[in-house]
């Protein structure tokens, strides 16, 4: 190919299947991966493959899939493309304009890999039409599994989200307590972890629980806590800050999309994995931030209550590293703003995007 493949998917059928249907399938040890998953082939960078990579329009998917690209594996970027396409057409890359949601319908033929973010992302936007975010974020990773199993696809790495743990009182959370997901975002997250586990003897399942991400893509979103506050302070010199003790995990975006990349190396490391390396509040962000750049800090209440302090030594054991910190995040935006390739407009807010595509009930 000397450069990338867009087509148009025309679609089936709305998905009918309940999540409950899938719950069934749970035992005992659904919590637990098989062994068999342990001891399948080794398949990693040495070894070029064909991802299948949803939501790869999005803001994480915009930074992965060049570096997919750049170590030489074959990628299909699947996406509704509601906030639009940043992808740079690229030699074995193909992009698919596509709803998740009609997941028994595509076609998985020679793929290696799934590479999973495609849902409705973050709270707001979950509660905006909780059967949409049911249907994308729960239902859709049900029927994509399914067909993944039924077209001999070996590997399913998931992105879930750190949030699905609610409210935590425990100095360090790990990924052995009890989940107590506050809002549909988190609830819908939660069940479709539960949904893959149940595939654990037929797919290699790696799941990933990360932070709220920070730094640039070129699909920026500024409604995720460094990015924002970053962004108030470069437009009005003023950061507005909700509550501020709220203690929240974060990880880079370089580091979470190298995440990715490592646990396609490494199928070996099968279950359920924390990623989030820097727990701040929300205070100490804005506080990191006027260091910076000069800017007054107001501090509003908040009826926000989510507060935890993530532990990731788990992935930290199987020899991961981050490189990258909040620092970086917000030099990062810094610089994409004052440089042209970021502005502070309503593509880069979900909730607002959303509103205006009239995507939602």
């Amino acid at each position: 190919m000397t450069g990338a493949t867009y087509r148009q998917w025309d679609g089936g059928r709305k998905p009918t299947v309940l999540v409950s249907a899938a719950l069934n399938r749970l035992g005992a040890n659904a919590t637990k991966t098989h062994p068999a998953a342990a001891r399948r082939p080794r398949v990693g960078l040495e070894c070029h493959m064909k991802i299948f990579v949803t939501g790869a329009c999005g803001y994480k998917g915009s930074v992965l899939v060049p570096k997919l690209l750049a170590v030489g594996h074959q990628v299909v970027a699947f996406d509704d493309q509601w906030f639009g396409n940043y992808l740079t057409p690229a030699p074995g890359l193909t992009v698919i304009k596509g709803d998740v949601r009609e997941a028994d319908q595509i076609d998985l033929s020679g793929v290696d890999a799934i590479i999973h973010l495609a849902s409705v992302a973050n709270d707001p936007c979950g509660d905006l039409d909780p059967k949409l975010t049911w249907e994308i974020s729960a239902l859709a990773t049900m029927r994509l599994a399914d067909q993944a199993i039924r077209q001999g696809v070996g590997r399913f790495i998931y992105a879930s989200s750190a949030s699905v743990y609610g409210v935590k009182q425990e100095d360090q959370v790990t990924e052995d307590l009890k989940l107590e997901p506050l809002s549909e975002y988190n609830k819908t997250k939660m069940i479709a972890e539960r949904v893959l586990l149940s595939y654990a003897k037929e797919l290699v399942v790696q799941i990933v629980r990360p932070a709220t991400v920070c730094g640039f893509s070129p699909r920026m979103r500024l409604d995720v806590s460094v990015n924002m506050l970053t962004m108030q302070a470069l437009t009005s010199n003023r950061i507005t800050v909700f509550g501020g003790d709220q203690v929240r995990p974060n990880i880079h975006i370089d580091d979470i999309t190298d995440l990715y990349i490592y646990m396609l190396d490494h199928p070996e490391i099968v279950g359920i994995y924390n990623a989030g390396f820097e727990n701040i509040s929300i205070r100490e962000i804005a506080e990191r931030i006027v260091r910076i750049i000069p800017a007054e800090i107001v501090v509003t209440p908040s009826n926000d209550p989510r507060s935890y302090r993530l532990s990731s030594k788990k992935l930290l054991a199987t020899g991961f590293s981050p490189k990258f910190t909040v620092e970086d995040g917000i030099l990062d935006v810094i610089a994409a703003y004052r440089d042209g390739r970021l502005k502070d407009n309503e593509s880069c807010y979900n909730i607002k995007a959303m509103k205006k595509l009239s995507v939602a009930a």
